[in-house]
Order: structure tokens, then C-alpha cells, then sequence
């Protein structure tokens, strides 16, 4: 069955880690009868959860698509990983969605990943909403985690369903949009009248949705400041005004192991969830300027590719959202990311791994395309002729990295091809060789990340790998002006080599790199030979003298030189300038850099003197803090070589809970016995040149 756009909901499931979002995703397909039997995370056999490694450590670590026929209308609804680990899976479900709804524990209140989870989406001003979940738990407690909701978002949550009970008294939901009680059991919600013990709650609670639902609509608000209260369908009206404008947050109650609260969060979606005609998509134009385009099914053709995976037995799977007009199977269509033309064969929808076969998909629907030769993450393809691309998924930089190498020289050819597939299928996950440091690095979100990663490539290509922490890429500079003459001077019998180059080295402010000049007066060097000489100057900087790191900020001046008639050639004067770089540079007192990289640290404010003593005995420099909601943002500039373990040391100060980011901000000077070990950790470095 084919479904036109406005009746398309697309919804992201995310929250922190172990919130109950596969649990939900469960119950909301057994809600839909797509299952007869909703499953455990604990048995390994949700929808969701279906690749070994998620069977094995009980998470989620890709995201899953599952939909829900109801009410004519198909509910897509995406199984986020919690981990901070996995946040590119999380980032592409919200780029293919028009709600984000967040699982909050009613036991822990708001964590760290959902903080994280919620600036994304407000950058994005997508429209979103809560389901608190667990309320069957002694500990859990609905009041505090909507006060929690109220203090770490400053907005004001608008329930539409209510718990009835908590703890052990728990015993289901009231839908306060459509007046009915629904009791939690084993099978699938059915409504009943409202108790009687509950309908004073239920009054306060309706009377701040119909305010929501007023917010919508002026007409509506007009007539409920006349009247006082709004109609069923007036207030269905006006809810889904103010959501897809993002005037309200609708917040949701429930357990979803008991299959609480799932039945009206369904018809809620169904209902007044934000279709994609509301929605808009970022794209890039021919001139590189970014514009927002409405989500269109009149237009031609024009959809994303949102994410790559590889299945053992379908092969390569491109996401496809499709943004503009309709995907049909058996067509052709062009990669203009590419500029290639791409040839659609079958098309599938899915239910977590399980393909379904459909004949189109139209404007706000997600697909897959199956065994594409071109088509990969973020590419643009659309029916025609057009100029433009979406922008690509707004992904965070890794930062966690480690060097790896196969045991077995055999296998290292193995192992890049497993390395660039992983990339492919995780853009959060990169993987390059450093040909300054001579190693293999591959960086990623965190260590449990990259260790599913290489544990996959490991059994599945059975390989043996060895892991280390990265060599750091220092860099060497200059203290103060030098001046050095080089000659070079060979005889080998018929034309030799000669060539004679002075020249002046000076300091530049840091970030500057490099900066030739050519002083040369009355032809002592000829104009064809000043190329040679930049390049051998370009090559004495390749390696410093002090621990052969390429050196930076430096000025070359060429103040002089001589050139013999017969003998010179670019060469000599490019191994003259190549070793008077050299000498010079040991007589302006060279020093080593180190890269600083930018840090921002989240973490509960009863970690914050614990991360920032750690961070001080690291020779970071805070640069500020705020604290939001007993969340405290930690910002500081500390050395890249302090930061290689510190996902595993943040871990470690706040029980799993802490998260950061890292960025490179410039390199700085450092001296005493951290540059000798350095140059220590040199010795034997050797460097290859040749004379050509």
C-alpha cells in the first residue's frame, strides 16, 4: 500500500541509555498487531535489537525502522541507540523525522545523553515531546521527572496522558485529549470510563491542554478566551497547529513493559502528530548558498540518502528519505552527488530487519534501496536535472582514536577494506593512515564503539589485530632569527652539481606555517633555479632537527647565493636550500609544539571537582563553566596528549555518565622533560630522502 505524504508520521525514539526506547518500540508494533508477541531486550528477539553484537551486550548500537499501520495512516518510527557512542544513528533518525520523542526513566528524571539529545533537536527546531516511562517502579515518580523536564528545558511539558497511581499502585493512564482510562496489563490497552478518584487530575490536566491547543489558532484562541473551553475537535485541531509549530511540548505517561500508555501515544501520533508537509530540508544550491525547501510530493523527484548497511544476505542497503515527488521501483534516477545515473531496481520498506517489498514511496516516506554500486551516505538523487543537494547529516567530530595494524602482513589489505565499510556504514566513525606518525588510525564517538567496530572485523574476516594509543603529530618551530649558507658542490666526472644558497630564517606568529621570500638581487641566483630552491626549502621543513617533526611558522628569506654556468640545476639548488634550512634552524633555537585541542565536558554537577581537578593534572586550562539544571558544561583547552584515554578516564570519574567533545584549537611550545621524552621517543626515527 501506497501512502500520500499527509499521511506519513515520521517519529524518532531516543533518550539515555537503558530508558526503555526498544521496549517502547516493542509495544508500539504489538499496539499496531504488527507482532503477535512483544519480546524482552534480555530474550534477543526484539525487532529492534537483531544484529549479534546488540543480542550479545543487550543495547541498542544501529538504529531500526519499524511502522505501524493505523487509522489509514503509517507511523515510522525509529529505535535510537542510547549510548553517546552511537549518536550518528541518532542524528540520521532526526534528520528523517518531524517529532523526536524522548524516553525518560521516571526513576533517574532527565540524564546527560537526553540533555544532549534535546539541544540537538532545539537546533534543529524540530517538534518534540516526552514519554516518561517505568512508572510501575517503587522508585519511580512522575511529578519530579516532569519538574525535572520543567527545570533542565525551561519549557513546560503539556501532558495529554496522566499516570493513575505510581509504584506498586500503578495501574495505567488516562488520555486526557479524548477523556478515557486506560489499564495496564499483559495485552493491548483497551479504553474505559475514567475512575472516580482520578477525575479531579484529569480536569487540571485537560484544562492546560485545551490552553495548548488554543496557542494553535487564532480563531481558536479568540473563541477560548470568549468561552472558556474548546470542543474535542477544536482542541484536535489546534494541537496539531502548535505542534508542528512547535508551540507546545506534549508530554506522555506510561510502562512500557506493562503496555501502559502505549494505545493513546499511538493515536496521539495518528492523530496530531507533524506530518512532513510541515516540515522543511536544508539544501545547497549551485552558488553554495543553504535555503530551507518545504517537504513537497508535487515536486519531481528528489530524495537523501540518510544511512548505509550491510546485510549478509541482501547486501549493500541505501536509507532513502524521500524529500520531493515519489521513488518507484524499476526506474532510473540521477546521483547528482555523483553525477552518475543510478538505476532503481527494487524498493523496500522494513520492519527492523525483515524487508517488505513496496512498488513507490512517496514525499515524507523512508525506504531502502537495495545493492546499489553508487549510491552511499548523504548523496543527493533526484529524477531530473537538478542543481542542488541536501545538505549533508550534521555529524559530531570522534573523540576517541586508537592505532591498529594486523598482526599478520597478509591480512592488512583485509583489514583496510573492513575499515572502509565501517566508515561507510558509521560516518561518525573514521579511518585514515597518518603518513607523518606512520600508523593506522581510526577515531570514533568512544571505545565502545570502536571496539565493536574491530570486534566484528576480528570473527568476521578472522583476522588478528593489535591496537596502541596514536603517536601524537607534534610539530617543531623557531625562537628566534638565524642566518646559514649552504653550497653544494659535486664531481662526478663530466657535468657536476653546484650550487650556493644563503638565507634567513625568522619566527611567525603561530598559526602562519610558512612564508617564502625572494630577496635575491642582481641574478646571484637565476629566476629558474628560485623553484629548486623553495622546494628544498619545503623539504628541510619536512623533518626538524630535533625530533625530525615537520616544523611550522617560520619565514625563509634567500638573500644570496652563486650559481656556476655549466654545473648548476634546479637540483643542486634545491639540496643547497634543503641542508642551509637545516643549519640555520639549528641556530634560531628550535622548540617542540604540541596540538591543544579544544574540550567541552558534560557531566552532573556533583562530578564537577572531581573532572576539573583531572582536568588541571592534565595541564588543561578552564576557560569557563555553566550549570544548567544540575548538568555543569565544562570548557578548557588541554594538550592532545593528555586527552588520548579520556573517554575511558571521564567514564571512570562519573560512573559512565559524563560525555564531551573535541576540537584542535592551535599548537603551543613545550619544553622541560615532556619535549625530552619526546625527542626521546624519537630515537632511531630515520629519514628517508632522496637526490633524485
Amino acid at each position: 500500500m501506497s501512502y500520500t505524504t499527509d499521511n506519513i508520521k515520521n517519529v524518532s525514539i531516543a533518550g539515555h541509555g537503558g530508558s526503555g526506547k526498544t521496549t517502547l518500540f516493542e509495544r508500539l508494533l504489538f499496539a499496531g498487531s504488527v507482532i503477535a508477541k512483544p519480546e524482552t531486550v534480555e530474550s534477543g528477539k526484539t525487532v529492534s535489537d537483531y544484529t549479534g553484537e546488540e543480542i550479545d551486550r543487550k543495547i541498542s548500537i544501529h538504529t531500526a525502522l519499524g511502522h505501524v499501520d493505523i487509522k489509514d495512516k503509517k507511523l515510522n518510527f525509529f529505535d535510537t541507540p542510547g549510548s553517546s557512542d552511537f549518536t550518528g544513528d541518532v542524528i540520521l533518525s532526526f534528520r528523517a523525522s518531524e517529532f523526536g520523542l524522548l524516553v525518560i526513566d521516571g526513576r533517574s528524571g532527565v540524564q546527560i545523553e537526553t540533555i544532549k539529545l534535546w539541544r540537538n533537536l532545539e537546533g534543529r527546531e524540530k517538534p518534540r515531546g516526552f514519554f516518561i516511562n517505568k512508572l510501575d517502579d517503587e522508585k519511580a515518580d512522575y511529578d519530579h521527572s516532569l519538574a525535572d523536564i520543567k527545570e533542565k528545558f525551561k519549557c513546560e511539558p503539556v501532558p495529554v496522558t496522566i499516570p493513575m497511581g505510581k509504584g506498586a499502585a500503578y495501574r495505567g493512564v488516562i488520555d486526557v485529549l479524548n477523556g478515557k482510562a486506560y489499564s495496564a496489563g499483559d495485552g493491548v490497552e483497551a479504553a474505559s470510563p475514567i475512575p472516580d478518584d482520578c477525575k479531579a487530575a484529569y480536569e487540571a490536566a485537560r484544562e492546560k491542554l485545551i490552553e495548548a491547543a488554543a496557542e494553535g489558532d487564532d480563531t481558536l484562541m479568540e473563541k477560548y478566551i470568549d468561552q472558556g473551553s474548546l470542543s474535542p475537535e477544536e482542541m484536535h485541531t489546534g494541537l496539531i497547529e502548535a505542534l508542528a509549530e512547535h508551540k507546545f511540548v506534549p508530554s506522555f505517561a506510561g510502562s512500557a513493559v506493562k503496555n501502559s500508555g502505549v494505545v493513546p501515544l499511538i493515536d496521539f501520533i495518528a492523530d496530531a502528530g507533524p506530518s512532513p508537509l510541515t516540515a522543511k530540508d536544508t539544501i545547497t544550491g549551485p552558488d553554495g548558498e543553504l535555503s530551507k525547501v518545504p517537504i513537497d510530493p508535487a515536486k519531481p523527484l528528489a530524495a537523501l540518502v540518510i544511512k548505509t548497511a550491510y546485510d549478509q544476505f541482501s547486501g549493500k542497503l541505501s536509507w532513502i528519505k524521500i524529500i520531493n515527488g515519489k521513488l518507484g521501483a524499476d526506474s532510473e534516477a540521477t546521483n547528482v552527488s555523483e553525477n552518475k545515473k543510478e538505476r532503481i531496481g527494487k524498493i523496500y520498506i522494513c520492519q527492523g530487519k525483515k524487508l517488505e517489498e513496496v512498488r513507490e514511496l512517496n514525499a515524507g516516506d523512508v525506504g531502502i534501496i537495495t545493492k546499489s554500486a553508487t549510491l552511499r551516505t548523504n548523496d543527493t538523487i533526484t529524477g531530473g536535472d537538478a542543481s542542488f543537494t541536501f545538505m549533508p547529516l550534521r555529524l559530531p567530530e570522534p573523540v576517541h582514536s586508537v592505532a591498529v595494524n594486523a598482526l599478520a602482513k597478509k591480512d592488512e589489505d583485509k583489514l583496510g577494506e573492513s575499515l572502509v565499510r565501517a566508515a561507510e556504514e558509521d560516518k561518525t566513525f573514521r579511518y585514515n593512515f597518518n603518513a607523518e606518525t606512520r600508523e593506522t588510525v581510526i577515531s570514533g564517538m568512544g571505545e565502545l564503539q570502536i571496539n565493536i567496530i574491530l570486534d566484528k572485523i576480528r570473527t568476521g574476516q578472522k583476522i588478528e589485530l593489535e591496537t596502541r594509543i596514536p603517536r601524537i603529530a607534534y610539530r617543531e618551530t623557531i625562537q628566534k632569527k638565524a642566518g646559514a649558507e649552504y653550497t653544494h658542490k659535486k664531481q662526478t666526472g663530466g657535468h657536476g652539481q653546484y650550487g650556493k644558497v644563503v638565507m634567513e630564517i625568522a619566527p611567525l606568529p603561530r598559526g602562519e606555517n610558512y612564508q617564502f621570500v625572494n630577496a635575491i638581487f642582481g641574478g646571484a641566483i637565476p629566476k629558474n633555479y628560485i623553484p629548486g630552491v623553495e622546494k628544498g626549502v619545503v623539504e628541510g621543513m619536512a623533518h626538524g632537527t630535533m625530533a625530525h617533526y615537520p616544523v611550522v611558522d617560520v619565514e625563509v628569506k634567500i638573500t644570496d647565493g652563486k650559481y656556476h654556468p655549466v654545473d648548476s640545476s634546479e637540483l643542486s639548488f634545491k639540496l643547497a636550500a634543503r641542508n642551509a634550512f637545516r643549519d640555520a634552524m639549528k641556530q634560531a633555537t628550535p622548540t617542540l609544539l604540541e596540538p591543544i585541542m579544544n574540550l567541552t565536558v558534560f557531566v552532573e554537577e556533583k562530578y564537577l571537582g572531581d573532572v576539573m581537578s583531572d582536568l588541571s593534572g592534565k595541564r588543561g586550562k578552564i576557560h569557563g563553566q555553566d550549570a544548567v539544571g544540575g548538568i555543569a558544561e565544562i570548557r578548557a583547552e588541554v594538550p592532545h596528549a593528555e586527552l588520548l584515554r579520556y573517554s575511558i578516564d571521564l567514564r571512570s570519574i562519573t560512573s559512565g555518565t559524563g560525555s564531551f567533545s573535541v576540537g584542535f584549537a592551535h599548537y603551543a611550545p613545550i619544553s622541560g622533560r615532556i619535549a625530552e621524552d619526546v625527542i626521546k621517543s624519537r630515537e632511531g626515527f630515520k629519514v628517508t630522502e632522496t637526490e633524485e
